[in-house]
């Protein structure tokens, strides 16, 4: 028996099917941006930087040339939320990635995962997919009952080396609450700037105890290697962030 999140997946799976390619399957990403939809589970961290330059030539002396990326993710959520929807809610990312020959390449996502995070590794059971227009995929979401959320911009360089994806980016957004408030019109909320963060991440079949702690000693490792110290891990997600900042 569905309980009534599955069900609302079910419906809006249905509904988005024409419009998306929805080819869902395990696989592994071995650089962004990658194509097709998935099915994983990211084991990651991330850390507070401020030498950011120096950062980025550590990695790219291990891992190469990057590619440039902008993000910009809009969580959908609803106000009762069931008792299966996604607590960071639905996430629709336009982004773009500026290619080694300089050609721009953009795509939107839309995502809805479990999270959680085990001494300081974020591991997530992340299903997404792409859709041709996001503008149309955020009327379905509105008509379904969901709101936006919190917003979150990130713009930086990608890289992958020996199966972890690094991104060294600059965070910045707003969260309107749950339920969400927003300003009168003319108004907009204050946008919160984050700062600089290294992102790790290496994507696993699952996420037992065993593949945990192997990811999560990879990562680790190669902070060191990259120069950041441990004691800059951040545990918290960037929605919590940005919800402190604006207090």
């Amino acid at each position: 028996m569905l309980d009534k999140g599955q069900v609302f997946f079910h419906k809006t799976l249905l509904l988005i099917k024409k419009n998306t390619i929805f080819l869902i399957k395990k696989q592994k990403r071995d650089i962004l941006p990658y194509r097709g939809a998935f099915m994983a589970v990211e084991i990651e961290l991330k850390a507070g930087i401020s030498n950011f330059e120096t950062v980025k030539d550590r990695i790219s002396s291990l891992a190469g040339t990057p590619l440039f990326f902008e993000k910009d993710d809009c969580y959908w959520i609803t106000p009762v939320p069931p008792e299966s929807f996604p607590k960071s809610g639905v996430r629709v990312r336009r982004e773009t990635f500026t290619q080694k020959d300089g050609k721009r390449e953009a795509k939107t996502l839309v995502t809805y995962k479990s999270k959680e995070v085990r001494d300081g590794i974020e591991v997530n059971d992340e299903r997404e997919f792409i859709v041709s227009d996001g503008d149309t995929f955020g009327e379905l979401l509105n008509r379904l009952g969901l709101v936006p959320g919190t917003r979150k911009f990130k713009e930086g360089w990608a890289w992958s080396w020996q199966g972890i994806t690094t991104e060294l980016c600059q965070v910045k957004g707003f969260n309107p609450g749950n339920p969400p408030v927003y300003p009168p019109p003319g108004k907009t909320l204050p946008e919160i700037k984050l700062g600089w963060f290294a992102e790790l991440e290496i994507l696993a079949e699952d996420n037992s105890p065993e593949t945990v702690a192997a990811a999560r000693n990879r990562l680790l490792e190669f902070l060191d290697k990259i120069g950041i110290t441990r004691d800059r891990i951040e545990e918290r997600y960037y929605s919590e962030l940005l919800t402190q900042f604006a207090v």
